[in-house]
């Protein structure tokens, strides 16, 4: 099955109060994007992402920056959306042609900065927030903070930093096994001024409320064009934690998994969340039946660690909880 043309996704569920903090987090446009080769018409595009050339009114509705559907330049970007049970784009399909930044198919996730992670061991911080100027509960953009350097961490005026906080150690909820420390990424702050045993920056980017005591790590701009990858085969693990741990995950939250560099998983990467029950056949029979796997969720590998990945859910069926089992799209 191919692509089809959709608007550009939104969170639209009801919002619990962890997800309603985190709104300006989440809220921001996403989609997949084809950029416009050569020889590129809507018709010949329509063709290849939605099955069929005649669809091409509808890609041009939903993009809005063509003034005119009869002409479209290289460069541009059009927006796609892949269809339910699209696992895979081939070029064999889509007549794309091997990989590069121009002209592969890719999902753009405009929030990427400030996405956190799950890790084993966690990040030296190179300082930590021990005031604000003014006294509040919560730090935000254009406050002054005061920062204290951790170790021999030498703090540089003028350069940016990004602001976190590490959360309790995470276990596997069935055999409590060590998984790692969740990295909860809060904001960016730039050093203003240096002095003998403190620096003093100013917030220029809050993702969330920073806190007194919230640390500092290297600050590294993230490409938001993701690029797709083909899955590796065979592959399970589970739903670790959604990022701000919700009971309930849905379509565009953050969460995390059990798979990470070490097994294959990269950037760009697709995996599906499953439900597998086993059932009686018969009230005279004893023993279950296992059936077959149900995918309910698609999500998208947007960061790695060696043994964790974190993904955007960029599909929910229906609604999941941590733990939940995820496999490699079916070939």
């Amino acid at each position: 099955m191919g692509l089809a043309i959709m608007t550009t996704a939104f969170l639209v569920m009801p919002l619990s109060p962890a997800v309603a903090e985190n709104e300006k987090v989440i809220e921001h446009e996403t989609g997949f994007y084809y950029t416009v080769q050569k020889g590129d018409t809507l018709w010949d595009l329509s063709r290849k992402f939605s099955d069929s050339a005649w669809l091409w009114p509808e890609m041009w509705q939903e993009n809005s920056q063509i003034a005119n559907p009869h002409r479209i330049y290289p460069g541009e970007r059009i927006r796609l959306f892949r269809r339910a049970g699209s696992q895979k784009i081939s070029e064999k399909k889509t007549g794309v042609t091997p990989p590069t930044l121009e002209n592969l198919i890719h999902y753009d996730y405009s929030a990427l900065d400030r996405i956190g992670f799950i890790r084993k061991q966690p990040v030296e911080p190179l300082g930590a927030i021990f005031k604000v100027l003014e006294t509040k509960v919560m730090i935000s953009e254009d406050d002054i903070v005061y920062i204290r350097p951790e170790g021999d961490a030498k703090l540089v005026p003028g350069q940016r930093y990004t602001i976190y906080r590490t959360l309790k150690p995470i276990r596997d909820r069935y055999d409590n096994t060590y998984i790692g420390i969740q990295h909860l990424l809060t904001g960016v702050v730039e050093i203003t001024q240096i002095e003998p045993n403190y620096a003093i920056g100013t917030v220029i980017e809050s993702y969330r409320p920073i806190n007194l005591e919230d640390k500092l790590m290297p600050y590294y701009r993230r490409i938001p064009e993701i690029i797709l990858k083909e899955s590796p085969r065979g592959l399970k693990g589970k739903i670790i934690e959604a990022e701000d741990h919700n009971r309930v995950i849905g379509s565009h939250m953050i969460a995390f998994i059990d798979k990470g560099k070490k097994d294959g998983v990269h950037p760009g990467q697709f995996y599906n969340v499953f439900q597998q029950a086993a059932e009686q056949l018969s009230p005279k029979k004893q023993g279950k039946v296992t059936l077959l796997p149900v995918d309910i969720a698609e999500l998208l590998v947007v960061h790695t660690e060696d043994t964790t990945a974190t993904v955007v859910i960029t599909r929910a069926d229906r609604e999941f909880e941590a733990g939940s089992k995820i496999r490699s799209p079916l070939q």
